[in-house]
């Protein structure tokens, strides 16, 4: 019979021990080969998701761009799946755009503008942007004020309007279209204090243009008469939210 001195015992060992690692390590390669679909293909799918996830979800703050911040967050539902989407208006925040008025102190300047989010499980995903398409809310005015911005989601569709006091309004509205938003309309109402002297009103899908006119300028309010015209019109290509310039200046 065989003797087996420390020396062997440390060598049958060493032996053994390798042959447990090699086996391990075939047994996980043919797990990885075996498994194309399961080990090594999972791990693939995880990076996958994940990738997946960072292109087409997100939260509200990580479409925010650098060197602006949130002015006002409008919720509602924009493409009729009964989940609540978000209009974002943002401003920048240069501080070479501060100025100091006589009356006012320290007035912000910076420009706005808006970025438009659907929402995609508990995140959001980008529909139109347009960082620099708003004046800042701290305008000077003249005699009267400036005109005041507001944004509301009703119907499905988006409303930018502008309040000007006793003078009246202007409306801008959009639907969803192409991953964007396409101007479908345009209301106004020219005003001089409670009277109404015109009132306007054009239909981007139908091409039609109704404007109302006054025709008792004397009037003091609730007693308009009113001359109505219908107009057809021409138009080449919607005006897309993300390539409007500057409200201000728009003409429709």
């Amino acid at each position: 019979m065989k003797k087996y001195t420390i020396k062997n015992y440390h060598f049958l060992f060493l032996a053994i021990t390798l042959i447990s690692i090699s086996s391990c390590h075939d047994v996980a390669k043919k797990e990885a080969i075996d498994e194309n679909t399961g080990i090594e293909t999972a791990a693939v799918n995880v990076v996958e998701e994940i990738a997946v996830r960072e292109e087409t979800g997100k939260k509200i703050a990580d479409f925010i761009p650098e060197g602006y911040k949130i002015f006002e967050e409008i919720h509602g539902d924009l493409n009729n799946d009964q989940i609540e989407d978000c209009v974002v208006i943002i401003k920048r925040t240069n501080k070479e755009n501060f100025v100091v008025d006589e009356y006012r102190g320290e007035l912000d300047r910076n420009r706005r503008g808006i970025i438009v989010l659907l929402k995609k499980g508990q995140n959001y995903v980008l529909a139109s942007k347009n960082y620099d398409c708003f004046s800042s809310e701290n305008e000077e005015g003249g005699a009267y004020y400036a005109p005041e911005l507001s944004v509301e989601i009703k119907k499905g569709k988006i409303y930018v309007h502008y309040a000007h006091g006793r003078y009246g309004f202007w409306s801008y509205t959009f639907r969803i279209k192409n991953n964007d938003f396409d101007l479908i309309g345009y209301d106004s109402s020219n005003n001089f204090g409670p009277r109404v002297d015109s009132e306007i009103s054009i239909n981007f899908l139908t091409k039609k243009k109704i404007t109302k006119t006054n025709t008792n300028p004397e009037g003091e309010g609730g007693d308009e008469v009113f001359e109505e015209v219908i107009e057809n019109i021409k138009l080449k290509k919607p005006l897309k939210l993300s390539e409007i310039k500057d409200f201000d200046e728009l003409e429709v």
